[in-house]
C-alpha cells in the first residue's frame, strides 16, 4: 500500500471531518455528525462500509462482538474512521482503533473528534 495513497485517502477523510464540523458546529450527539460524515463520504464517491461487525472468538467460540463505525475504500486504498465526541482524543479510543486495524488485517485508522474546541484528527497505525 503506497504511502501517498494512504495520505490522499486520509486527506480526502479528514476533509470531510472538517466540512460537517464547518455545517453543524458543535453540540450534537454522534449519531447526527455520522450521518452527516456518511453523506459526504458518498458525495466523494467513495466506498463505504458502515458498522462493519467482527466477531472475536477464542477456540472458534464468540467471545464478543464490535462494530467499527466505518471502512472507507478508494481504487488505491482503505482505512477505518471511528469518530467520538469529546473533549480530547482518549488512550480508550487509540487502544479501541489499533484493536478493529488487528481484526481486519488493516494498516491505518482514523478517529476523528468533535469537541468544543473543533476538530481533533488523530492518525492511528498498526
Amino acid at each position: 500500500m503506497p504511502v501517498e495513497s494512504t495520505y490522499d485517502l486520509s486527506h480526502e477523510v479528514i476533509g470531510v471531518l472538517y466540512a460537517v464540523y464547518n455545517e453543524l458546529g458543535f453540540g450534537y450527539q454522534e449519531k447526527y455528525y455520522y450521518r452527516g460524515i456518511k453523506i459526504k463520504l458518498m458525495e466523494k464517491k467513495l466506498k463505504v462500509t458502515e458498522q462493519l461487525a467482527h466477531t472475536l472468538k477464542i477456540s472458534d467460540k464468540p467471545i464478543g462482538r464490535y462494530f467499527l463505525d466505518f471502512l472507507i475504500e478508494n481504487e488505491k486504498d482503505k482505512l477505518i474512521l471511528e469518530l467520538k465526541v469529546a473533549e480530547k482524543v482518549y488512550p480508550q479510543h487509540i487502544r479501541q482503533v489499533l484493536a478493529y486495524l488487528k481484526a481486519h488485517n488493516l494498516k491505518y485508522g482514523l478517529i476523528g473528534v468533535y469537541s468544543p474546541h473543533g476538530v481533533i484528527i488523530k492518525r492511528v497505525a498498526n
